[in-house]
């Protein structure tokens, strides 16, 4: 019997590999999945008869295998369904047939039942009575599922399934963050994957309207074109799934990013000067998700209309077109979209009117739906419509709007520049959703501040926009911002012509127009700005202010960039970055309000006036800071902001000689970092050990200043974050910097480099080019090293290793981290910046080291 099974298995095993071999010429996921169900179908039959089992039991396929689509790596789903007071010899041969499934190398999942537990357990688990709904005889008593048959049609309650299997899907799409553009999906439990065709088949079944496609088809619940999408969305998911399984060769249903590429190639995209070849495949999956998630949107509710349709009617008229029925918005005349188009923009007005609203009935959105196809060159041409548009972005309730035209493909259409970036990823390593819902989260946020419900967010950015007039235009640029994105070319300058277009096409004035776009053309800037430049020295600050113009332009530039960039990713914005942009707003508007030339000497006199009274705050006696501020020239106060000078005053201005090293650390106002002071006599490589330091210790420098003063020593600030992981109290992580890091300069000698650490799993698949620019600074008394490559553990302590080679001194540095991205700045001086040859070498050296 042994060697019986091991031939059994290498049999089913190269029966498996003529499938898979056979898979890509013909390509049918049902074929395949039916295929794969008879092999093992026929497995079990035979093992089952061979012991002699008969109808002493019967045996179920239920789940996917029960369905007949047995994906390649599957579990067997196997319920072996026993009479009541079965006897001892049936549960034995149940045991062995498992065992022995297991040896032939099947991964089985089985339950053994009665009919009567197999009731008690559908009752009180949802999952289970719905596995029972997919159940198939395999071998056995024929009479025993009949018997089970006869027990869940009488005992299935089909409202509470319909209600249990909604909530389950909202939960599943909660957990699954709620949106279809996760950059790693997951192709069976994601919103818009196989598992929400499973839940309308399975409901569709549970209520009596079929089990199949083709029969909700004939039964009216789908139209032929509905038919068609959805088996085409069908065939793509499982076409993925198929693959995925073939390319991991194990069970794996998420895309992770180890098998994009590798499936990408698979089905025959190739890398674009625009887009890798993962990009495409995904955005050929998210098209299959969305259009899945909107006939889900239509059917379901279609689906509970057909099944609740006796329940009491409460109607309200809203106008001579629309009225409300049970919570839900309804057209008197289903073909009012296809005869009057613009009621397609009217019914979402309506809806965007009425928040109480919970969306369209549903023979009103199958309707809306459906006549999607209205929306052509003639529909955007109308001036009543354009009238329309504009009119939603300048009412409540925006957001929902926008989401759900996006939802039911009405905002592509009407906006084909919007409609080509529908599911297209970015792989830049900080955005984690896709273009589309990247600017429509983008477009919350800026309603977000708007909204006096969420005015203690950000209650600055809610007073400036609830002052701005005409948000809609903020809107806009939002809208607009990174709508060229995929293109090719700077998706900026590419944008800002849709943006023109747009605006005048929708009647907007010359100076609303102009705004718009250079919001669009200029959305990038202040970020860049506050995040790679000293944004505390007044020359920043006012070629900022040069570019800017106006007030009105730098309250909406600053009002689009937080928005931007708390939408890229939730772990990309911080309190740090938020305070830096606010820096820079408020230094610009105070330069744009006091017009002119920049007067350096009043601006620094001012610091200065600014720092004493807050030393008078802490009881400083006047007079002592000149000891520390007679070693300290203009640079160092251009540099630093009042706060900081401050602080330096208040503890250094006894220690202005010390031969020991200073090392005081502080929790930082935004509370998520430390500020750190080193001040010490200056010594070879210091700034590369500070960082090797805080390397090894994994805090993330985002912000240093280094400086000499004039006698002699180092004294730099550092901006550091702590590792997510650290939840111990802030005071001891304070005193162990302090300590660590002065005993680290005292010991001196060798610099001991930080242990190299793990790439990023994303930065594997998706490698960030390196990038070296070195040039003069603007008054061209430094250069700037500006750096962009994927990060890795301890980059930055080997990046200053180098310099500190050549003989440079890093005056000031910029420490950017974008989700996986580092986007570096450092203020250098040094005699190897002038000698041509020696700045080549310096930048080879810079690039191999960014790609280790």
């Amino acid at each position: 019997m042994p060697h019986a099974l091991t031939d059994r298995r290498q049999a089913l095993q190269t029966a498996r590999e003529a499938l898979f071999a056979a898979w890509p010429a013909h390509g049918d996921p049902a074929r395949l999945l039916a295929e794969l169900s008879r092999l093992v179908d026929e497995a079990i039959a035979s093992l089952w008869q061979e012991a002699g089992g008969g109808d002493a039991a019967a045996l179920l396929a239920v789940g996917g295998y029960g369905r007949g689509q047995l994906f390649p790596h599957s579990d067997i789903d196997l319920l072996i369904l026993l009479p009541e007071r079965a006897p001892r010899r049936t549960l034995e041969l149940a045991e062995a047939l498992i065992g022995k499934l297991w040896d032939l190398g099947l991964e089985v999942g089985h339950s053994v039942r009665t009919v009567d537990e197999c009731l008690k357990e559908a009752e009180a688990d949802i999952t289970v009575a719905t596995t029972l709904l997919e159940r198939r005889l395999i071998a056995g008593d024929a009479a025993l599922e009949a018997a089970l048959s006869a027990a869940l049609a009488r005992e299935l309650d089909p409202v509470a399934f319909v209600e249990g299997k909604q909530l389950e899907q909202q939960q599943r799409h909660n957990r699954y963050f709620g949106v279809t553009n996760n950059l790693e999906p997951n192709l069976k439990e994601s919103p818009g994957g196989l598992r929400d065709l499973h839940t309308l088949l399975w409901i569709s079944k549970a209520t009596g309207f079929g089990d199949s496609w083709e029969a909700l088809t004939e039964g009216g619940i789908l139209t032929r074109a509905e038919a068609r999408l959805i088996r085409q969305s069908e065939r793509t998911l499982q076409k993925l799934r198929i693959d995925l399984h073939l390319v991991a060769r194990r069970r794996e249903d998420r895309l992770l990013f180890d098998f994009q590429q590798p499936l990408a190639r698979l089905w025959g995209f190739e890398d674009t000067g625009a887009r890798r070849a993962s990009e495409l495949l995904m955005h050929a999956y998210y098209r299959a998700a969305r259009t899945v998630g909107q006939l889900n949107g239509v059917l379901l509710p279609n689906l509970r209309a057909r099944f609740f349709s006796p329940l009491p009617r409460l109607t309200q008229s809203l106008d001579e077109r629309f009225y409300t029925v049970n919570g839900m918005l309804s057209v008197y005349n289903s073909a009012i979209f296809h005869e009057r188009p613009s009621a397609i923009f009217e019914a979402f007005l309506m809806l965007q009117r009425h928040p109480e609203l919970t969306g369209f009935a549903p023979r009103s959105l199958r309707a809306l739906w459906n006549a999607r196809s209205r929306i052509n060159e003639r529909f955007r041409h109308d001036p009543a419509n354009r009238a329309l548009f504009m009119q939603i972005f300048r009412e409540p309730g925006l957001t929902r709007t926008l989401r759900r035209m996006n939802l039911y493909g009405v905002l592509g259409k009407y906006l084909p520049a919007f409609g080509r970036i529908v599911g297209q990823m970015q792989h830049d390593l900080f955005h984690v959703y896709t273009v589309d819902e990247h600017i429509l989260m983008v477009v919350r946020n800026l309603r977000r501040f708007a909204v006096p419900a969420f005015n203690h967010e950000y209650p600055f950015l809610s007073k400036l926009i609830n002052d701005f007039d005409k948000p809609e235009l903020l809107y806009l640029a939002g809208l607009f911002h990174d709508i060229a994105k995929g293109r090719g070319g700077d998706h900026s300058q590419l944008g800002r012509v849709d943006a023109r277009e747009f605006c005048v096409a929708h009647g907007l004035s010359a100076d609303d127009t102009e705004l718009v776009v250079w919001l669009v053309q200029e959305h990038l800037t202040m970020s860049a700005i506050a995040q790679k430049e000293d944004i505390y020295d007044p020359e920043t600050v006012g070629r900022f202010a040069d570019k800017v113009a106006t007030p009105r332009r730098l309250a909406a530039l600053y009002l689009l960039t937080v928005a931007d960039i708390r939408g890229t990713s939730p772990k990309v914005w911080n309190a740090w970055k938020a305070k830096l942009l606010e820096d820079l707003y408020h230094a610009t508007q105070r330069q744009l309000l006091r017009g002119g030339e920049l007067d350096l000497d009043s601006e620094l006199e001012e610091r200065k006036t600014q720092a004493r009274a807050l030393l008078r705050l802490f009881a400083v006696p006047a007079g002592v800071e000149d000891r520390l501020w007679a070693e300290l020239d203009t640079v160092y106060f251009l540099r630093h902001e009042a706060k900081e000078i401050a602080w330096h005053a208040r503890l250094l201005n006894r220690f202005v000689s010390t031969r020991e090293p200073i090392v005081r650390a502080r929790l930082s106002e935004d509370k998520e970092g430390v500020q750190v002071l080193v001040y010490t006599p200056d010594q070879p490589a210091l700034f590369a050990r500070l960082c090797a330091f805080f390397g090894r210790t994994r805090y993330s420098i985002a912000d240093a200043k280094v400086y000499t003063t004039r006698h002699g020593y180092a004294l730099d600030t550092f901006h550091v974050f702590i590792p997510e992981h650290h939840d111990g109290d802030y005071r001891d992580l304070i005193n162990f910097i302090e300590f660590e890091l002065a005993a680290c300069l005292r010991k001196g000698g060798e610099i001991e480099m930080p242990p190299a650490g793990r790439v990023n799993r994303m930065l594997r698949h998706f490698p960030v080019a390196p990038q070296v620019l070195i040039r003069p600074d603007d008054r061209e008394s430094y250069y700037v090293l500006s750096l962009v490559a994927g990060d890795q553990p301890g980059l930055l302590a080997r990046i200053t290793q180098i310099l500190t080679r050549y003989g440079l001194s890093v005056q000031s540095a910029k420490i950017m981290t974008l989700g996986s991205r580092v986007e570096d700045s450092f203020l250098l001086s040094g005699a190897a910046l002038s000698d041509d040859r020696a700045l080549l070498a310096l930048e080879t050296e810079l690039i191999e080291e960014l790609k280790a």
